[in-house]
């Protein structure tokens, strides 16, 4: 069944969303990119964040784009919204191999989020990392419920860096995951 949100949230590179809101879902395009789905189960508190490279090139750059950053915003946004870290849960999407001439970026951003998790002792609950198509991830916090879609149109990339954060709702446009 296709769920219809009454508030759309887009999260795009290099930021994240969080909300308590039961009827907001949260929506990305990734490439190579990662996407992180964290939620708290008992407080319906949940968040997405994007980003595009495990760790800076300079150790002093701290920027959300990066790993390690994003997923600190991301966390430190749901605790402040009433989530219990240890009863956090994750869903990560994303990591694909969009060009073959150049590094494996996505395998890179998929490890370096696997790892992070298993650090924080989070557990990981669900995944669709790799492959060589990008994707549009629908997530529904509060109950933690995702969808995906694989997309073959490449110039929805290019889209999706210039589009806004809430987007109208269309039904009929996602494909269960």
């Amino acid at each position: 069944a296709v769920l219809l949100p009454k508030r759309r949230l887009h999260v795009i590179q290099g930021t994240h969303e969080v909300t308590d809101d039961p009827e907001v879902m949260l929506t990305t395009i990734l490439g190579s990119c990662v996407a992180a789905c964290i939620r708290d189960p008992s407080t319906g508190v949940g968040g997405m964040n994007h980003f595009l490279l495990p760790e800076a090139p300079d150790p002093g750059q701290g920027h959300r784009r990066y790993g390690v950053q994003a997923m600190e915003l991301l966390i430190n946004g749901l605790l402040a919204l009433g989530a219990r870290r240890h009863r956090l849960e994750a869903k990560l999407f994303g990591g694909a191999r969009m060009s073959t001439t150049m590094a494996d970026i996505g395998l890179r951003n998929a490890e370096f989020a696997r790892r992070f998790l298993a650090d924080e002792r989070i557990p990981l609950v669900g995944e669709s990392l790799g492959g060589s198509k990008a994707r549009r991830v629908q997530y529904w916090p509060a109950m933690g419920r995702a969808q995906q879609q694989l997309v073959t149109d490449p110039t929805i990339m290019d889209r999706e860096r210039s589009s806004s954060r809430e987007l109208v709702v269309k039904s009929g446009e996602v494909e269960l995951f």
